[in-house]
């Protein structure tokens, strides 16, 4: 495999890992970079634009990046929080009065980022069509009684995190989350990175699909799904099922206008590099020019909100605001490291002590929903060169 790009010295240990990503986990097109105190040290890609196709991958390629896209939404959130825009502490009906309907009207703001909000699901499903109209999901999701008290649960909120944000967010700066990205976070930053795809970039946007499993893997992470995960995905009635299903049928993830669609818990599209730059402005200076997040916002966003058991993802999950926290879910650099991992791939993460930030996009999907062995491989290859 022929692998393009630049490693800094120290850091020829994350080359290595994504090579080994191609001879023997699978992969078919992808591209990592790692920041590095707000400077780019890694910038790898290989491989085929298209997941069935031939063409080269190249610099600016970009891919659907799935759920990590629900860091950087998170990031709006904040970011507004920060400006005194947004109360986080505040029910959310203060800016949303529809949103008390059903027993909702003590959901606090954070209970939304840190899936405590109760409403994973949606009692009639939307199709894709239903998904991509704003105001259908948001009427929706409104309307939908939780499944537990608001605040007192957790469980990941996999689809309906798309509206819970993006209403949030539209209610209080009367812009869309994928207008607000783009003109305060990837502007800015000079991140190419997407949620509601413009046309003039669809042709950088390669073909995505699922994955047959990969080469046995003696150094990939094993996990063996506990007998109650396996039953949860396979009972059409279980949360779990609901949850990933609040769209249906699934979403033709290839299709121009759901990329064109703003989804902000799924549709996300980014290189590798605007990934990474997001979460590198989260903790320092990118290039000596922006960063986004003060010392006290980044802190927030890492500080534990949900732990233990999700009743979605029937494993233990650990939640900030908005971010993935490291554990056995999603291991990530340290302790202190926060993110969110796309379905089947894509991770994006930022760890301030070290002031690391990774982003990992590929074509080719496999069946983890949360710590997928190649991403791993990338995590551990850092840590390695930081040792």
């Amino acid at each position: 495999m022929d692998v393009n790009g630049v490693v800094a010295e120290g850091f020829e240990p994350v080359r290595d890992a994504f090579e080994a990503n191609f001879e023997a986990r699978g992969d078919r097109g992808a591209a990592v970079t790692v920041y590095r105190h707000g400077h780019r040290v890694v910038d790898l890609w290989a491989g085929t634009k298209d997941v069935d196709g031939t063409a080269p991958w190249e610099q600016g390629t970009a891919q659907i990046v799935r759920s990590a896209t629900k860091g950087v939404a998170a990031a709006v959130l904040l970011l507004l929080a920060q400006r005194g825009e947004l109360d986080l502490d505040a029910p959310v009906g203060e800016y949303w009065p529809e949103y008390k309907a059903a027993g909702k009207e003590h959901t606090l703001v954070w209970h939304l980022l840190a899936h405590r909000a109760g409403v994973p699901v949606l009692d009639r499903p939307l199709t894709p069509e239903q998904a991509a109209d704003p105001v259908v999901g948001a009427t929706a999701v409104a309307a939908q009684a939780p499944v537990w008290e608001p605040g007192t649960d957790h469980g990941y909120h996999a689809q309906t995190y798309s509206w819970l944000t993006g209403e949030l967010v539209r209610r209080v700066t009367g812009r869309s989350i994928g207008e607000w990205i783009a003109d305060e976070i990837a502007g800015p930053v000079g991140a190419d990175l997407w949620v509601g795809l413009p046309e003039s970039e669809a042709g950088r946007v390669g073909r995505v699909a699922q994955a047959e499993a990969a080469p046995a893997d003696a150094s990939a992470l094993r996990v063996r799904p506990k007998r109650s995960v396996s039953e949860a995905y396979a009972n059409p009635d279980s949360l779990t099922r609901r949850a990933f299903g609040a769209i249906t049928p699934m979403p033709d993830e290839n299709d121009p206008a759901y990329r064109a669609a703003v989804l902000p818990a799924s549709n996300g599209i980014a290189t590798a590099d605007g990934l990474a730059r997001v979460y590198a402005s989260l903790i320092g200076e990118v290039d000596g020019g922006v960063r986004l997040f003060t010392p006290e916002t980044a802190e927030l966003a890492r500080t534990e909100r949900s732990s233990g058991p999700d009743r979605v993802l029937v494993i233990n999950t650990r939640f900030g605001l908005g971010y993935m926290l490291h554990g056995g879910a999603s291991p990530l650099l340290s302790d202190g490291s926060f993110g969110h991992p796309g379905r089947g791939g894509a991770l994006g993460f930022a760890d301030p002590e070290s002031g690391i930030a990774l982003g990992y996009v590929t074509n080719s999907f496999r069946k983890s929903v949360t710590a997928d062995p190649r991403a791993q491989a990338l995590v551990r290859a850092v840590r390695t060169a930081l040792s």
